[in-house]
């Protein structure tokens, strides 16, 4: 018989329906009975995509005396943590500092007023690997409850003090600078694998974030030897395991230090970061390359992860009939099967595969060699090769996608597709593939009609026709940044329209007036913490991402509010960014912002043909990061609304394009026609 959870929309708390464990979602029923009952709360917290959450859901909570147990002494209940950020932060730091590291699934267990006193990770069921057992520890916690209450609720009280330090002085105030960049960077060159590419060993993550500051870093300080570090990064990551060769995206991070063997699941919040650092590598570089990861990776979620209504799905698990990886494997077999001999042969060289396998006796496809030096080293011919090669993928991808295909989270998360919304509006613009910009504004229009109540404020997740939760600072935030880059792609007014009514809601109800923003909104739901988040994770930090949003939107809007509140935020950082660079990648990007110089480049003409249409194409094909464009037909000059500031005073010449080059809102005498611009651009690149 199903349990509470049975009513849920989340993929996760429904994975849990007919667990003997009675589940509770998180909620007043379930916060109330613990109170009414004095009972302790255990509160297991993962995500649909999670391997090792469905391992301990067999293990344990599908084990009748380890449920027996539970519905016993605790109240139970699942959150699934990409609903419900909020308690996930909260509990998460808890567990970090009880246990020095963290993860999922997470197990905690509170006071009935929600405190934490005791948890953990993944357990076993019986103890074994050097791990205690699930229902050993379950029992002991229990009795601890009943015979040692008082031990328990002080370090419940020890914790949550703790949990409530914040996690830096907002009063340093200290302005970013050059110097404070260079130093973020040397910490991050200290970090960096200079033989696999990215930071740190194993397990190793993207930090796409991280690569786009050196970037900008490179660019102001005509530092090559920083372009190179991100050039091998992205250089080895395209390459390795934990790209999907078949199919285009990217695996949630790879177990090994040389991105061979992935953790299978794949993440839309990855997909569409790791998009925009391949875009941002491609205009900076050239390398025709990383366009290619660009598409390739945006058509994976165009083609797979995206709704009938537009909006883009969470995630793809990384198990499928039961397997980790079972999906992606290959045999050489397998491979001759579908491509015949001589192909088969040239294909498996090229994609390492081989009877030994490079993973379980199977084969990861990744390529170790460049295909540029398998033709050298085999006397190949480079162009019939590349179409060979091409031709062999789509057979294996038509093959593989007649295999069972992992579980999918369907549930679209405001956030990550803000994520994805944003680098596909600014792929639109640069490698002039419409369908792109469509699918970006598509997905904004979504999210507006179906997430945004009545009131202008927005809620967090949809699902089967129900949205739900009300949103976080990430939500608002992200939404914000990705719909000014939806106006860069197409100049329609009604995205900084929008962005405007949300930027006007993170400052009334998410501000602190210390300086930054907490995660959750004025008039949330009273948790044990009111998180004010500044590290990121495997995405932006709330307060990183507003300071991006707030920094851009002010600019172009000529909102001083807005932009006071950005550099409040990157002000409280400063310290943060020189002690943890590797997780203040959007930190350090918004910083560089600060330090500019940021020009406002106001465009006069039609956007959609013609010259201006000619010049714009040419100034987004430069890597100029710090600059955003405004752009209005010349009947439209005067017209009012609340990008006014930035046409108010122009005027078109005699020839279209006119275009104003304007710096902390002070402008450069206009110049008009594409010649004059096509200068004005060098000018700006050099």
């Amino acid at each position: 018989m199903p349990n509470r959870l049975a009513g849920e929309t989340s993929p996760y708390l429904l994975q849990h329906q007919d667990n003997p464990v009675d589940w509770y979602p998180w909620g007043p029923e379930a916060l109330e009975r613990a109170k009414a009952e004095d009972k302790p709360i255990f509160l297991s917290i993962g995500y649909s995509a999670c391997h090792w959450c469905h391992v301990m859901a067999h293990e344990s909570f599908e084990d009748a005396g380890i449920a027996a147990l539970l519905n016993e002494r605790f109240v139970c209940i699942k959150v699934d943590r990409e609903e419900r950020p909020d308690l996930d932060q909260i509990y998460m730091d808890a567990v970090q500092r009880m246990t020095q590291h963290g993860g999922w699934p997470m197990s905690m267990f509170l006071t009935p007023d929600l405190r934490p006193f005791y948890g953990g990770t993944y357990w076993p069921p019986q103890p074994r690997m050097g791990m205690p057992g699930f229902a050993q520890i379950a029992s002991a916690v229990a009795e601890a409850w009943r015979d040692r209450r008082e031990q328990a609720e002080e370090m419940a009280a020890r914790l949550t003090e703790s949990l409530q330090e914040p996690e830096a002085n907002a009063a340093s105030g200290r302005q970013p600078t050059v110097d404070l960049l260079e130093a973020a960077a040397a910490q991050l060159q200290r970090a960096f694998d200079y033989q696999n590419g990215g930071f740190g060993s194993r397990p190793k993550f993207p930090h796409p974030m991280g690569l786009q500051f050196l970037l900008r870093l490179a660019h102001r300080r005509r530092r090559d030897e920083l372009t190179q570090l991100v050039r091998l990064s992205l250089d080895r990551m395209a390459r390795g395991g934990i790209y999907d060769h078949l199919a285009g995206g990217f695996a949630r991070y790879s177990v090994d230090e040389r991105w061979l063997v992935p953790h299978f699941e794949k993440m839309l919040y990855d997909n569409a970061l790791l998009t925009g650092a391949y875009l941002d590598g491609f205009v900076a570089t050239g390398d025709p390359h990383y366009s290619a990861v660009v598409r390739e990776t945006a058509d994976y979620v165009l083609n797979y992860m995206t709704d009938a209504t537009g909006g883009f799905h969470s995630a793809e698990d990384a198990d499928s009939e039961g397997e980790e990886g079972k999906f992606y494997l290959w045999t050489p077999e397998e491979i001759h099967s579908v491509l015949g001999r001589d192909a088969a042969e040239r294909f498996c060289y090229v994609y390492d595969v081989s009877k030994a396998g490079n993973f379980e006796g199977r084969n990861i496809l990744n390529l170790p060699k460049t295909i540029e030096q398998c033709v050298k080293l085999k006397g190949w011919d480079l162009d019939p090769l590349r179409e060979e090669l091409a031709e062999s993928r789509r057979k294996l991808l038509a093959v593989r996608d007649r295999r069972v295909r992992p579980g999918k989270d369907d549930k679209i998360l405001v956030s990550w597709n803000s994520l994805m919304i944003d680098s596909l509006a600014r792929a639109a613009s640069v490698l002039n593939e419409p369908r792109y910009q469509e699918a970006a504004a598509r997905a904004a229009r979504f999210l507006l009609d179906q997430l945004r109540r009545p009131d202008g404020r927005m809620l967090h997740c949809w699902r089967a026709g129900r949205a739900r939760f009300d949103a976080y600072l990430d939500d608002y935030a992200f939404l914000i940044n990705a719909l000014v880059s939806l106006y860069q792609t197409d100049f329609d007014e009604a995205w900084i329209e929008s962005a405007v009514q949300l930027a006007d809601t993170v400052l009334r109800h998410f501000s602190d007036p210390a300086g930054g923003f907490y995660f959750t909104a004025d008039d949330h739901e009273p948790l044990i913490v009111r998180n004010k988040e500044l590290l990121e994770s495997s995405v932006p930090s709330g307060n990183a991402m507003a300071a991006t949003a707030l920094g851009r939107l002010g600019r172009l809007c000529g909102n001083a509010d807005y932009l006071a509140a950005a550099g409040a935020v990157v002000e409280s950082s400063a310290d943060l960014m020189l002690r943890a660079p590797t997780a203040m990648g959007q930190m350090l990007i918004a910083a560089d912002m600060q330090v500019g110089p940021m020009r406002e480049i106001v465009v006069l003409g039609d956007p959609r043909q013609g010259d201006t249409a000619q010049v714009l194409a040419d100034l987004r094909r430069r890597y100029q990061p710090n600059h955003l464009i405004a752009c209005r037909t010349p009947d439209r000059v005067g017209d009012a609304g609340v990008l006014e500031p930035a046409f108010r005073g122009k005027t078109m010449l005699a020839a279209e394009p006119t275009v104003y080059v304007c710096e902390n809102f002070a402008c450069q005498a206009p110049i008009s026609g594409v010649e004059a611009a096509l200068q004005a651009w060098d000018e700006l690149t050099d």
